[in-house]
C-alpha cells in the first residue's frame, strides 16, 4: 500500500514555499512582481523539479518576458533553495507557465454569462405567458 503523503510531495510543498519566498524577497526584477508559484512536481529521485508559475497580468508579452527571466535566474534560485533547504541534491528547476488560473476565470465567466442569459430567457418567457393569459 502506498503512503498517503509521500516524501516527494512533502519536499515539493516545502520547495514551493521556498521558491515563492525567494521570488518575493530576493529577486528584484520588475517583470517578476506579480508572479505566483502555483505548484511543484518533483521527480521520484528529487533531481528535477517542474515549478508551475502564474502571472496576475494576462499580457502574453509580459508572461513571455517573465518566463525568460525565470529561466535565466533558475541557477541563482536553485542556489538559494540549496542554502535554505537541507537536501542531499538540490533539484534542477524547470519553470512552466500554469494557465489553470486564466482558464478557470474564463470558464467561470462563461458559466456566469450562461446563467444570466438563461435567467433573462426565463423572465421573457414568463412575460410572454402572462401576456397570453391576459389575452384569453
Amino acid at each position: 500500500m502506498a503512503r498517503e503523503f509521500s516524501r516527494t510531495r512533502r519536499v515539493g510543498q516545502e520547495l514551493q514555499k521556498e521558491i515563492a519566498m525567494i521570488l518575493q524577497r530576493e529577486i528584484k526584477d520588475e517583470r517578476l512582481k506579480l508572479v505566483t508559484v502555483s505548484g511543484v512536481e518533483l521527480s521520484r529521485d528529487l533531481n528535477y523539479a517542474k515549478v508551475f508559475v502564474t502571472f496576475l497580468e494576462n499580457d502574453p508579452e509580459k508572461i513571455e518576458q517573465g518566463m525568460k527571466v525565470l529561466k535565466d535566474a533558475s541557477g541563482f534560485i536553485r542556489s538559494l533553495v540549496g542554502k535554505a533547504m537541507r537536501l542531499r541534491v538540490t533539484p534542477e528547476l524547470r519553470f512552466t507557465y500554469d494557465q489553470s488560473l486564466v482558464e478557470g476565470m474564463r470558464i467561470s465567466n462563461l458559466v456566469s454569462s450562461t446563467v444570466a442569459e438563461d435567467k433573462r430567457r426565463m423572465q421573457a418567457s414568463d412575460r410572454d405567458e402572462q401576456a397570453q393569459e391576459d389575452k384569453d
